[in-house]
């Protein structure tokens, strides 16, 4: 058996398309867009053009995209600046958001003295709407920073009904969508939505780039400085050949959108029935075995192996070829474990194996079915 990679939640694959217009760049289009030359102007065309082909999906204008370093940055470029340049003197979150928003947050909280309130979550990770709502109405200038899709157990926010929420106390909404953004159609029109942070190489684009969406008037000031790239709010040469991989990929993630994740579905789905049957007292953390509240393109399995076993599952699962990821691949050097698990699992659930499976186009059933074998094997021997 091939090595099979089920941790696209940590990183996909680059498609093929992908490099190959990267390359292409490389090759013949190397001018600093910042340059007035005929070579920088090449540059800038193709900068300009994928700011644009972005905010046309998104309904959104081409200046209110800023293309950063990936999700990180852009949740950072929001959180930070939204402290020092609009105000907000309290922030709503959650205690299962991804480490660039908690940590980001934290250090805002030590350093600038602001008030932090986490909402209250059901033993599924789903957010409690009537204490979000007393949170908003109970304090001044606020800004709310909630994820689109969970990335270590797949639930899917409400994300209309908290912006509606926080038009109706005047706060603001950052939303860290990077594992939304080349899965999910998303009209930001519709869906008011004052900060978003994307990252390519979530839907098979290269590492290395993203985008901050800012809705415009916003009075963000940069939080890098230098020259005036990105229209002066993210200074530095920007890289054009990550730029056009970020494009296409995005491009080819939603032109191919319906067929795509309904391939990807039904390999969830496949797993779901395999894993019920192979081990019937399996547990889906949060609300990664539900099919319509959790994304197609992951699951979150808690297995009833003895904890003994537990500590080595991983290790063999690595020795057979299979990647998969105890939750993100973000904290996986960390002995801890995962922050979002320890929110909802019970003590005697945490010390039994939790394993993230997260799939793409290419994976297929048949490698779903040796992963099952596999598990079968470990739990008899």
């Amino acid at each position: 058996m091939k090595p099979v990679y089920f941790d696209s939640a940590a990183t996909t694959k680059v498609r093929d398309e992908v490099i190959n217009a990267m390359t292409t760049v490389m090759r013949n289009d190397y001018g600093n867009a910042s340059s007035t030359h005929s070579f920088g102007r090449s540059s800038k065309v193709l900068i300009e053009q994928a700011r644009k082909t972005i905010a046309k999906q998104l309904n959104v204008s081409a200046g209110e995209i800023v293309f950063t370093s990936g999700g990180t940055e852009a949740d950072n470029l929001a959180l930070q600046c939204a402290i020092r340049d609009l105000g907000v003197e309290h922030i709503i979150t959650s205690k299962i958001e991804h480490h660039a928003v908690l940590h980001t947050i934290e250090q805002l909280e030590k350093t600038c003295g602001i008030q932090v309130s986490y909402v209250k979550l059901d033993a599924d990770g789903q957010v409690d709407f009537n204490h979000l709502e007393e949170l908003l109405e109970t304090h001044g200038k606020t800004l709310v920073s909630l994820m689109y899709v969970n990335n270590e157990i797949g639930n899917i926010l409400d994300v209309k009904r908290v912006s509606h929420l926080c038009q109706s106390n005047n706060a603001l909404f950052h939303c860290d969508a990077v594992q939304c953004i080349g899965h999910y159609q998303l009209d930001l029109q519709d869906i008011h939505i004052d900060f978003l942070a994307a990252s390519a190489h979530k839907f098979h684009g290269p590492k290395g780039v993203g985008f901050a969406f800012i809705r415009k008037n916003s009075g963000l000031k940069p939080l890098i400085f230098g020259g005036q790239q990105e229209r002066g709010i993210r200074a530095g040469t920007e890289a054009v050949h990550d730029i056009v991989g970020l494009e296409k990929a995005f491009v080819m993630a939603y032109a191919n959108l319906e067929t795509e994740s309904a391939y990807v579905l039904e390999l969830k789905r496949h797993f779901i029935a395999e894993l019920k049957l192979a081990f019937p007292d399996v547990r889906f953390n949060g609300m990664s075995g539900n099919l319509e509240k959790s994304t197609y393109t992951l699951i979150n399995v808690c297995l009833p192996i003895p904890p003994e076993k537990a500590l080595i599952l991983l290790f063999q699962m690595d020795l057979k070829g299979i990647a998969c990821s105890k939750g993100s691949a973000c904290q996986s050097g960390s002995t801890k474990g995962s922050h979002v698990l320890s929110e909802i699992l019970s003590e005697a659930d945490l010390k039994k194996p939790s394993i993230r499976f997260s799939f793409s186009i290419y994976n297929t059933k048949d490698e779903i079915d040796y992963v099952i074998s596999v598990l079968k094997e470990f739990v008899k021997a």
